[in-house]
């Protein structure tokens, strides 16, 4: 972790207590079982001071149910004491593999559906908890950011509607568009990138690459990730691309005009290995479509970072899209839910961001300023440092 001395002798908001909500049970306990590692190795001065019991545990997931009954209502049952606690609660708005019954129905759980039980923990805590923070790593209806026309408003208003109950702080992660955080500016929002997890995975798993400007160019799919490709790009020191999309706005598919055709602005990327970094891959179609245009103009390789991978379209299409070699490695967070069979496929890659979240975690709760982790600029130079300096592999 960064700046430990700071760390060392910082004080605790209040007890630390984590809320792993179903949707995101994998990722909580991996997030926990990091805490328990962080406490009992820091030596923190206040450590074993008497008023400071429970600083150090086996472990930090609290005791939280939320069943439902016949009619598909539910209730969020809190099993042990929460008063003074400084609550940080989990949540995923898009683990579809969850199930209820709905008067003998099996229904799956929606993001609406995630969102209720979030907000019954919220008022099963609200009053008793010395400080409330919502960790939604996939921000719950952050693509309705924005009016065209006679829209709602739905991210905005949830994010107000979580103010009014009493949170103190959200956490999200590379938001689809993070000024939505001025819904409620008098309350704390983060919003974290992943991208030297995707730096690190990515340099992990391909042992013969070459960063430079004559090798390597990172592309954004869409106006709406140039911002990011541009970041990715400058702190490897390579050149950027963009597709724009080209729509027809005369018609409307699935609640969103269809993509007539990828147009590419940007240098040569004959022979270049190209990474394409974005914010998700929901069906995937606009995803593939660039990487087969990118293979047609003679690219050497094509990766896919991409912070949230739904595959809302199954992994199918993304197998024969492999062996039509359009492209040589995806790369998603473990931050949202993932079908199982896509895990052992042998184009996939983990970019693991339970580490950084635990760190985020211990931070806030000492009341310590977040810039002690996002470091990453550095730590991504650091991370290519090393990795050019290595000696087994043939240029």
């Amino acid at each position: 972790m960064p700046n430990l001395y700071e760390l060392q002798n910082a004080l605790p908001v209040a007890p630390l207590k984590l809320v792993v909500l179903d949707s995101a049970a994998a990722l909580g306990q991996q997030v926990n079982d990091h805490l328990v590692d962080f406490r009992r190795t820091i030596n923190n001065v206040h450590r074993t001071d008497p008023a400071l019991l429970g600083y150090i545990e086996n472990n930090y997931i609290l005791d939280v149910k939320t069943p439902r009954f016949g009619t598909g209502e539910g209730k969020a049952q809190v099993n042990e004491s929460v008063r003074g606690k400084d609550l940080f609660i989990l949540v995923d708005v898009c683990n579809y593999s969850l199930t209820y019954k709905l008067n003998g129905f099996v229904n799956h759980k929606s993001p609406d559906d995630h969102y209720q039980d979030l907000k019954r923990v919220i008022g099963a805590a609200a009053g008793k908890a010395r400080r409330i923070n919502v960790i939604m790593p996939f921000l719950y209806e952050g693509r309705q950011h924005k009016r065209y026309g006679r829209e709602s408003l739905d991210c905005a208003y949830m994010l107000e509607e979580l103010a009014n109950m009493g949170i103190d702080n959200f956490i999200t992660f590379d938001a689809h568009d993070p000024r939505v955080q001025n819904a409620t500016p008098l309350k704390g929002f983060d919003n974290f990138m992943p991208n030297y997890q995707f730096a690190k995975a990515l340099l992990d798993s391909e042992k013969d690459m070459i960063i430079d400007k004559n090798h390597t160019i990172v592309i954004s799919p869409d106006e709406g990730a140039l911002t990011r490709a541009v970041y990715f790009a400058s702190v490897l020191g390579v050149d950027t691309g963009l597709f724009y999309k080209r729509r027809d706005y005369t018609r409307v598919v699935n609640g969103k005009n269809p993509i007539i055709a990828h147009e590419f602005l940007g240098d040569n990327i004959d022979g270049k290995d190209v990474i394409i970094i974005d914010d998700m891959i929901s069906s995937g179609e606009s995803m593939l479509d660039t990487a087969r245009q990118l293979k047609e103009m003679n690219a050497k390789r094509v990766f896919i970072c991409c912070t949230f991978g739904l595959f809302t379209g199954g992994v199918e299409m993304f197998d024969q899209a492999y062996e039509k070699c359009y492209f040589d490695k995806v790369i998603t967070t473990n931050l949202n839910y993932r079908p199982p069979e896509l895990l052992s496929r042998p184009y996939y890659q983990e970019a693991d961001m339970s580490k950084f979240l635990a760190s985020i975690i211990d931070f806030m709760n000492h009341d310590i300023s977040l810039t002690n982790v996002l470091t990453s600029t550095e730590k991504i130079q650091n991370l290519l440092e090393r990795y050019n300096a290595r000696e087994d592999v043939p240029f």
